[in-house]
């Protein structure tokens, strides 16, 4: 085992404490393995052992990362997100399958799932946008947490005003998902689309409400005016 692996692990467990394990557990509606260690504590450990992965290159620093996801620990996978993150500067295209893999493999709570998606994935594809396909067939699968992926990787470029039509081609095919925590992903993917697109989105909505989960629908109408809420929420009639 990595000495690094081993140091994390031992501070993970001193820092660990029964009423933050007791929190979490409550927290998710999924199964959750962890220590029980407050999100400041994890991001502090990471943050400082950051300084130590420097010198192993991209590739050593994803092996780390896969040994920490394997784990099943959320606060390994906390620390993978941030240490994949931290090599980003030195994504390539093909890293794509890796991240696909992670996801596929080890992604189990949304916590997870969209500071991964959020970090990484986000800025790769603001990197390599002719992969945006590629996530875009994330949302036809049948895992679960794929298809948040979809949405939840266009956060941070959707603040940015970027990428407005693959927003609309996975709001389509997320429209009717069954999935309480998709339909938040894809709500919340349009939201913070809305910052530099609100008409666009608001069209969008009014044109597809009568299919939209009303759990989505109020997450993609959250920061319009109140005169926007009031005809988005109006169901339609026959």
């Amino acid at each position: 085992m990595n000495p690094l692996i081993i140091s994390i692990r031992k501070e993970l467990k001193a820092s660990a404490d029964k009423k933050t394990w007791e929190s979490g557990q409550r927290f998710f509606k999924e199964p959750l393995l962890a220590y029980g260690v407050k999100i400041p504590a994890v991001k502090a450990i990471s943050k400082r052992y950051t300084q130590e992965i420097k010198g192993l290159g991209k590739r050593g620093v994803f092996e780390l990362c896969e040994v920490l996801w394997q784990s099943g620990y959320i606060e390994e996978a906390m620390i993978a997100c941030h240490w994949s993150y931290a090599v980003r500067k030195d994504f390539v295209p093909d890293d794509f399958k890796t991240f696909k893999k992670w996801i596929t493999n080890y992604v189990s709570n949304w916590a997870t799932c969209d500071t991964f998606c959020n970090h990484t994935v986000g800025v790769f594809l603001e990197m390599y946008p002719d992969q945006l396909d590629s996530l875009v067939k994330f949302s036809v699968s049948k895992n679960m947490w794929l298809r948040r992926a979809a949405a939840v990787s266009m956060i941070v470029p959707a603040r940015k005003g970027m990428f407005l039509e693959t927003i609309f081609k996975i709001a389509d095919k997320l429209l009717e998902d069954k999935e309480d925590l998709v339909q938040k992903g894809y709500g919340w993917m349009l939201k913070e689309t809305c910052k530099k697109h609100q008409p666009e989105v608001f069209k969008y909505v009014m044109t597809n409400k009568s299919k939209m989960p009303r759990t989505a629908l109020r997450y993609a109408i959250e920061k319009m005016s109140k005169e926007m809420k009031d005809q988005a929420m109006v169901k339609q009639t026959n």
